[in-house]
């Protein structure tokens, strides 16, 4: 694939957590489609995108990516990755307006391990490059989380940094379920097992798939790659 713009080297990858409803009350509960463990949360979600686009905004060569699906059915339609990018908006750019030419989403993530490697994808068919260096945005306490997804695609540690903008006020209770999806994940690297198919399908309500395979046909069989073991193919990185 050609390169579409060579000035964009690097993704900044903001993982997302829900669906905003209400633009006008986008830093209360209301203004957001929250699962019940959610509440208080949107102030920490807006901190996500103001991290990102700060972060792009001191690397002219950073191209930011919004990144989450259409995951709440009573939200209809409308993705994690596109209430972001309206966050920023709403917020202009948190008075980095610069940054707004060097901004996509991501609209089919369904979990972290995806908010990961599918926006890598997004940013090889957006720019026709693959990344020089990867910065993932999301909580302070997922940081071991997203490491083992780094591991899993094979993704060098020394082109990866991860931003833990912030944590929930209830972190105690946040650390005891992220003990849970770590041993999920150890056990099952690649999130392919009945529970994570399960937890996929409920974030998919609007049956959605991507066409990365398509646009990034070096990964075809890294995409399809069910484990538990280590992926052992070529990688474009």
């Amino acid at each position: 694939m050609p390169a579409i713009n060579g000035n964009l080297r690097n993704a900044v990858i903001v993982a997302g957590h829900s669906v905003v409803v209400d633009f006008n009350r986008v830093e209360e509960d209301s203004g957001w489609a929250l699962l019940d463990f959610q509440r208080g949360e949107p102030k920490k979600y807006i901190e996500h995108v103001r991290r990102a686009v700060e972060e792009a905004s001191a690397d002219p060569a950073a191209l930011i990516l919004f990144s989450g699906g259409q995951t709440r059915a009573a939200a209809g339609p409308r993705s994690e990755a596109q209430s972001y990018w309206g966050v920023a908006e709403h917020f202009q750019w948190f008075d980095l307006q610069q940054v707004r030419g060097r901004a996509t989403t991501e609209e089919f993530a369904r979990d972290s391990y995806e908010n990961l490697l599918l926006g890598i994808c997004r940013f090889r068919e957006y720019t026709g490059n693959w990344p020089a260096a990867v910065t993932l945005v999301s909580w302070a306490f997922k940081r071991a989380r997203f490491d083992l997804h780094r591991t899993a695609i094979g993704w060098p540690a020394d082109r990866f940094r991860y931003i833990g903008a912030n944590d929930p006020d209830d972190l105690p209770q946040a650390l005891v379920s992220e003990q849970n999806a770590i041993r999920a994940y150890t056990g099952d690297p690649y999130s392919s097992g009945p529970a994570f198919r399960k937890k996929r399908m409920d974030r998919n309500p609007f049956r959605r798939q991507h066409g990365y395979a398509v646009c990034c046909p070096e990964l075809t069989h890294l995409l399809g790659w069910a484990g538990p073991r280590q992926f052992d193919g070529h990688l474009p990185w």
